[in-house]
């Protein structure tokens, strides 16, 4: 006998400004499988959809919205659609293909064989994560940032609000040296640890619980040559200080996360604390800023 499709259920957010996107994307994907993000016409404001299965917990997507309205001081209204889920998990795996970014990396999901590659830097990723799987522009933006740089072999390397710690893992394969990679989100940590496994490096990424430049050990193991801080724009602007503090002389920072229209917002913050830009990297409507210490 046929088994009974799983329902699933599609959250859509719509009249979103550009400032409240980042915080309510970050919030739906907390709870939901996968989001999508799309500019709406005629007001050129944002609709968010959001997948999840219909029985997941109403209750911490309700406060997931909260927190969102109360940080962008934007209230959105949730819609709630069934979605059938036939074949949707194959689906999925159809969706998430090999992704090569810029010239030297390749995201591989594990569901694809894992053969050698000779020409870039694999990285194996699992295809149920939505986030931080390298489909998101500004992780690209990341990658491609990084890519540029990667050539002053920076030593002391943080990536700050890791997520699935694909830049972390970036970072150890190609230059072969420790990274210390943080979140705020416990799942987010342990997802970090187990990737850092799955790509055979044990020993080059540690994956800490940190709030932030706050933990003890993100603080002793500066100054860094190279901070990756793919997070929020407001977020970034609040920590701009931290962040010229912990970078060594000539030490480099890669920050995403933000649209385009907050990058103005965002370097600013960080020129006020002596910093300097480098490069700008465009990937649709998101924004990567690579940003350098004098000295």
């Amino acid at each position: 006998m046929k088994r009974r499709a799983e329902i699933l259920e599609t959250i859509t957010l719509s009249g979103l400004p550009d400032e409240a996107v980042p915080v309510y994307e970050a919030a739906l994907q907390s709870v939901a499988t996968s989001v999508g993000y799309f500019r709406e016409e005629p007001g050129e404001t944002w609709r968010l959809e959001a997948v999840r299965p219909q029985s997941a917990d109403q209750g911490a997507l309700t406060a997931a919205l909260a927190l969102a309205a109360l940080v962008s001081g934007h209230e959105a209204v949730a819609e709630h659609a069934p979605v059938e889920a036939e074949g949707w998990l194959a689906r999925t795996v159809q969706s998430f293909p090999e992704q090569p970014i810029g010239g030297r990396f390749l995201i591989r999901p594990t569901h694809v064989a894992n053969r050698r590659d000779y020409e870039r830097h694999v990285l194996v990723l699992d295809a149920g994560l939505a986030f931080g799987s390298g489909e998101h522009n500004s992780t690209r933006g990341c990658l491609m940032a990084f890519e540029g740089m990667a050539h002053r072999r920076p030593r002391r390397i943080l990536d700050l609000g890791c997520g699935s710690a694909i830049l972390a893992m970036a970072a150890a394969k190609w230059l072969h040296r420790p990274v210390l990679a943080t979140d705020i989100e416990p799942w987010s940590v342990r997802i970090a640890a187990q990737n850092g496994v799955m790509n055979g490096l044990r020993n080059l990424l540690s994956a800490r619980l940190a709030d932030g430049w706050r933990h003890h050990r993100v603080k002793t193991d500066g100054p860094y040559d190279l901070v990756f801080a793919n997070i929020l724009a407001r977020p970034l602007c609040a920590m701009a200080r931290d962040m010229a503090g912990a970078l060594a002389p000539g030490g480099t920072a890669i920050l995403a996360g933000l649209l385009g229209t907050q990058a103005r917002m965002v370097l600013a913050a960080h020129r006020r604390q002596g910093m300097v830009l480098e490069r700008r990297i465009d990937v649709g409507p998101w924004t990567t800023l690579v940003l350098r210490r004098r000295g």
